[in-house]
């Protein structure tokens, strides 16, 4: 079984038309469909392997509790929900699975049942914090099938992606066309990025990377596998446990980091800290994985494994205002290099959290401060702080005018008291530092697909995987054609450029560059070759440019190392 748990301010939902001809005819009432408010919803996929009824009611049962108990629901929404898994068990199982989950939830909860075996349109509006949004998955084990290497070549084969619901625009299909990445089920919600794709993601790195160093930031590395210890003293194992992997070694039980935030702090306690360090700027570009159901993965918008672009401010309560404004024009500076109009919101403190309500109290305050002394707009978001402070979130607009979170400064007083973090002050007393957890672009793998659909394809050239490609008019033209080549080559480092002098026609060459999204496609026929000149086509624009080679070297190389 699988099932994803949604945290809910609401949920309405109303069927539309049966999906399945044997199950039962809905009263009037039924179709008139429900709502819940404030409710935990439970989208739910029964599996073939779900044979065992009772064990698996049990299990389901008790995760439900489990999460229930953690954002104090008192709400539940059995909805069924197909499209979470391929490998659905028989509508009589399904039925039987729910029935006796019902029966078993009413006993602790009101329960809202949507029905099984019907088209439904639903409408709901999800909490923001940190378990607003939790996959599981629930295996009662069995005899393991042998199987043959011919069947476990099938298993591995290309994962194909149908495009048959996706928009031209969709990152997924671009991905595909510009030979950037691909997935497969041997690795689900993990990228194999292509040597065209990894051009996209090493550039925004080394902007990246720059621009901290500029900052004053240091950087670091941290282990992908750390002991169980460090999660219970963070606070991750118990609000995240059945979203990390869990591996045993030596009987010992270790977590692949969902987080990079715990394993920089250990770096920080390595080495004893004076007020002179203060305040201390670390960044990671650490790669993270967490458990999810393979029903909620889409593309690179929700990944199991991702590279978050972490950063963490160790300083002192002086420093914070001037600190946090720095990281606000920091994602200012990035946000703009991409043409992101953005709003920000202020998450004050959930539920569940860590640390007392006068570190609360002082952190919210600090950050509000903050904003208004710079007089910047921002909508409170009462409730989704992170578990260890409250945040401030930057929501970005791409072209198609959809939002999307991705920076964030978390204000965290809770984790240097946890982990028991010092510095010795200038009077040599001993002090605890206050903690800046942020990130600009979030998740890295979700940014470039971002990217991609806001700018439909047609990165910036420094972006582009391949910045300028040469054609040939006829087979005459070659031998100047790798003149050109070369000289673009020697004239700016590091140049992306190929060349094109297939013995095809010219609009197919074309094509082939324009499907590839390439900035600059250059023709050179007889008369190009006689003057010394290029035919520039500039970014799918159809009206050619015709430019001295000079001068299309001087405006490209400007182009490429002011990132514009």
């Amino acid at each position: 079984m699988k099932f994803l748990s949604l945290h809910v301010d609401y949920i309405k939902f109303k069927p539309l038309k049966k999906a399945l001809k044997k199950v039962q005819d809905l009263t009037d009432k039924e179709k008139e469909g429900g709502e819940s408010k404030e409710a935990l919803v439970i989208l739910t996929a029964v599996e073939k392997v779900d044979k065992n009824v009772d064990e698996v009611v049990k299990e389901f049962v008790k995760h439900v509790k489990d999460i229930a108990g953690q954002v104090k629901a008192g709400n539940i929404v059995l909805y069924p929900y197909a499209h979470l898994s391929s490998n659905l068990a028989s509508p009589e199982i399904a039925t039987e699975v729910l029935d006796k989950a019902d029966k078993e939830l009413r006993k602790d909860f009101k329960v809202v049942r949507a029905p099984f075996g019907y088209y439904k349109e639903f409408e709901m509006k999800v909490k923001g914090h940190p378990l607003s949004e939790l996959s599981r998955e629930i295996n009662i084990e069995g005899e393991e099938k042998e199987v043959d290497s011919n069947e476990l070549l099938r298993g591995i084969s290309k994962t194909k992606l149908d495009t048959s619901k996706l928009k031209d625009n969709d990152h997924r299909i671009l991905g595909q066309q510009m030979d950037l990445f691909s997935f497969n089920e041997t690795a689900p919600g993990m990228v194999f990025w292509h040597n065209n794709g990894l051009v996209i993601r090493d550039e925004l790195i080394n902007f990246w990377k720059g621009v901290h160093k500029d900052a004053g930031y240091r950087q670091v590395s941290t282990p992908q596998i750390l002991d169980k210890k460090l999660w219970q003293i963070s606070g991750h194992w118990g609000k995240y446990r059945d979203n990390i992997f869990l591996t045993e070694y030596e009987k010992r039980t270790f977590a692949v980091k969902p987080m990079n935030c715990p394993g920089g702090i250990l770096i920080y306690k390595n080495k004893p800290k004076s007020y002179k360090d203060l305040p201390l700027k670390v960044g990671e570009l650490g790669i993270v994985h967490r458990q999810e159901l393979s029903g909620v993965l889409g593309g690179l918008f929700r990944l199991i494994q991702f590279t978050q672009d972490d950063a963490h401010i160790y300083c002192n309560e002086k420093h914070l205002e001037v600190e946090i404004g720095k990281i606000i024009d920091l994602v200012d500076l990035f946000y703009s290099k991409f043409d992101f109009g953005y709003s920000i919101e202020l998450s004050t403190r959930p539920e569940k959290r860590i640390g007392s309500d006068k570190m609360w109290d002082k952190a919210e305050k600090d950050l509000q401060k903050v904003l208004n002394n710079r007089k910047i707009k921002y909508k409170l978001n009462k409730g989704d702080g992170a578990f260890y402070g409250p945040k401030i979130d930057f929501h970005i607009k791409d072209s198609l005018g959809r939002t999307w979170q991705c920076a964030t400064i978390q204000l965290d007083f809770a984790m240097p008291e946890r982990f028991d973090l010092e510095y010795t002050d200038k009077d040599n007393k001993k002090k605890r530092p206050v903690m800046i957890h942020r990130t600009i672009y979030g998740s890295l793998e979700r940014f470039i697909g971002i990217l991609l659909e806001h700018y439909k394809g047609r990165l910036p050239t420094w972006l582009a995987p391949v910045q300028v490609r040469v054609l040939s008019f006829t087979d005459r033209n070659e031998i100047y054609v790798n003149k050109v080549v070369r000289q673009l080559q020697d004239e700016i480092d590091y140049l992306r450029v190929e060349c094109d002098v297939r013995q095809i026609t010219v609009p197919s060459k074309v094509k082939d560059a324009e499907l590839m999204k390439i900035p600059y496609i250059i023709v050179i026929g007889d008369k190009e070759e006689k003057e010394g000149t290029l035919a520039v086509r500039v970014r799918g624009d159809k009206q050619i440019k015709t430019l001295k080679i000079n001068k299309f070297i001087e405006d490209l190389k400007e182009e490429i190392e002011e990132r514009i």
